[in-house]
């Protein structure tokens, strides 16, 4: 969880403050029982992660920063997400999509794994990738 809030502010940092311009980074992880699942690098990579949560739960953390001229601010949002159950067929159809590269745990709630999901607990837009209302509260402080 620390790690996403740490990447989210280097990379508002690598931007840096400019006058008039409000800078928001994010970076999103999905954590299964304490482990980091990041970008699948490739197939096998993207049906393993499916198989590991599979019937299971996990969260997603999304650190995001914001930065401006008048300073810094960030937030993490967790959220937690329930797979239910998805046989081979289905891993091997969904890797089959291409939908899983680019995505933290190797899945897109808002797109075809949406299936795969029982339940969710928090924030659906962290799981898509950036809490909507967090962000907005944090850049109308600046």
């Amino acid at each position: 969880m620390v790690m996403v809030g740490r990447l989210a502010r280097a990379k508002a940092a690598a931007v840096g403050p400019r006058p008039g311009v409000v800078v928001v980074a994010a970076d999103t992880t999905v954590d299964l029982d304490g482990r980091s699942l990041g970008k699948p690098a490739d197939p096998a990579e993207a049906a393993a992660m499916l198989r590991s949560l599979a019937g299971r739960s996990h969260l997603v953390h999304t650190g995001v920063a914001v930065l401006s001229s008048s300073g810094s601010s960030q937030v993490v949002v967790t959220t937690e997400v329930t797979f239910g159950p998805v046989d081979e067929t289905a891993v091997a159809w969904y890797v089959a999509t291409s939908e899983p590269y680019d995505k933290a745990g190797g899945y897109a709630v808002q797109g075809l794994a949406a299936r795969f999901v029982a339940g969710i607990v928090g924030s659906l837009t962290n799981v898509i990738g950036l809490p909507v209302e967090e962000t907005i509260g944090l850049v109308r402080t600046h």
